[in-house]
């Protein structure tokens, strides 16, 4: 197939076009813009009579069950620790359980290495699994297996392996065709070709994937404990229903902190798995000190 080269003309035409459709298309939808009128006053308001100041209490132990941990580490007896721990606990195992499946089912699904009646079925697999958002794979599974981490952990993997399927199998179709003529014809098997030649030259994409998919995971944990899968979301569930918005504001603190942390791990991780000599491996003081806030 024939590649459209596009240059930089070209494409700020069609971002225009597209950006001026949607002006169009939203106009159509919305019809009254007049609504939009008292909004900032109604946001205000809501912000410093509701939820400011957050209510930071979240962080206090438990009376029940009583807290046996030293006071300087009291606040590991809290609701938000212990929703935070068991959102990346359920982020982790299903970001790890997703990796496993997904990696062969991405190899099944490249055009490149696999014939058609393979690659096509294994996409429409992914597809269905990326269908469904993640808060109706956990709804699904507090029904088949009840309430708890567990549901959280399968709604998870199902859909790392629809999002992360879709990222993996276009990165090896991504791939230059020099390597995988290379192993042709010295007679390789397909999945030779898949160990030995793809997965190491697609190695550097694949585990930034995986990365972002558990950085992913983490923020949508948040969520499906809504629907009692576990995680944070149930304790932000819990508050939202007795309308105590500024402990609900201060779980969402905690969880843009958690967030932080994890971007900046994760930064550093990448930087083992790139080989531009600009994009050299930071130590921990760089990561989290910027060099220029210490000048």
């Amino acid at each position: 197939m024939k590649k459209i080269a596009v240059d930089g003309e070209k494409m700020a035409l069609v971002l225009w076009v597209l950006f001026l459709l949607a002006i169009v298309i939203l106009n159509g939808m919305v019809g009254d813009w007049g609504r939009l009128a008292g909004g900032p006053d109604n946001l205000v308001r809501f912000f410093f009579q509701s939820l400011w100041p957050p209510d930071m209490s979240v962080l206090e132990p438990q009376t029940y069950p009583v807290c046996t941990a030293q006071p300087i580490f009291d606040f590991t007896c809290s609701t938000a620790w212990k929703g935070v721990i068991e959102t990346l606990k359920i982020a982790f195992v299903a970001t790890v359980f997703g990796m496993v499946v997904t990696l062969p089912l991405s190899v099944m699904a490249s055009r490149n290495l696999s014939p058609r009646w393979i690659s096509y079925p294994t996409r429409f697999l992914i597809s269905a699994c990326r269908s469904l958002p993640a808060l109706i794979w956990a709804i699904f599974f507090v029904i088949l297996v009840g309430l708890g981490p567990l549901a959280g952990v399968l709604a998870m993997t199902i859909y790392t392996v629809g999002y992360l399927g879709k990222l993996q199998y276009e990165s090896i179709e991504g791939l230059t065709k020099t390597p995988l003529d290379a192993a042709n014809a010295i007679g390789l098997s397909r999945w030779e070709v898949a160990v030995n030649v793809v997965i190491p030259e697609a190695a550097n994409d694949l585990i930034s994937h995986s990365i972002f998919m558990f950085e992913y995971n983490f923020r949508s944990g948040t969520v499906i404990g809504i629907v009692g899968a576990g995680g944070i979301g149930y304790y932000i569930d819990l508050y939202l229903r007795f309308l105590q918005y500024d402990k609900v504001f201060a779980y969402l603190i905690i969880i843009y902190i958690v967030v932080l942390i994890i971007d900046f791990i994760s930064i550093y991780a990448r930087s083992f798995f790139t080989e531009e000599e600009y994009l050299a491996t930071p130590n921990w003081k760089d990561v989290f000190i910027p060099s220029w806030t210490r000048n």
